[in-house]
């Protein structure tokens, strides 16, 4: 299952979905990192089919189950590592990231989204923090 973390690094805050190794052949990439600046808002899906949008172009998604990587839409594309079963925390960005929102399911995904808020906990703190269970 994908994982959502948060780390500091030299330029601020980052946000990073680190991908099991099964996701990472299917969207044909390890991980996703953008700056925490770039978050312009996070919430929760609990219904995780809900929170994508678009047809997919680079990944796999298999109905009822599960679906990883990009799709494309009118705004733009999306990356998703959504699971069934698994609320979705969704990341809507700013220009200039490379998609327009990222959707990722975690076990705890109401915790998750208030630290990765704008203004959320992870500005107060230091080191990297696991934003998911």
């Amino acid at each position: 299952m994908a994982r959502l973390v948060v780390e500091r690094d030299a330029d601020g805050w980052t946000v990073v979905v680190r991908l099991a190794w099964w996701e990472a052949l299917l969207a044909r990439r390890r991980a996703v990192r953008v700056p925490r600046a770039w978050v312009a808002a996070a919430g929760v899906e609990p219904d995780w089919w809900r929170a994508m949008r678009g047809t997919p172009v680079v990944g796999r998604c298999r109905p009822g189950r599960f679906c990883v990587g990009e799709r494309e839409h009118v705004l733009g594309r999306d990356f998703v590592a959504v699971r069934a079963g698994v609320p979705a925390v969704v990341l809507d960005l700013r220009p200039p990231a490379p998609f327009v929102r990222l959707a990722v399911s975690v076990p705890d995904a109401g915790e998750a989204a208030r630290t990765l808020r704008p203004g959320g906990d992870a500005d107060e703190e230091d080191g990297a923090e696991e934003a998911s269970g």
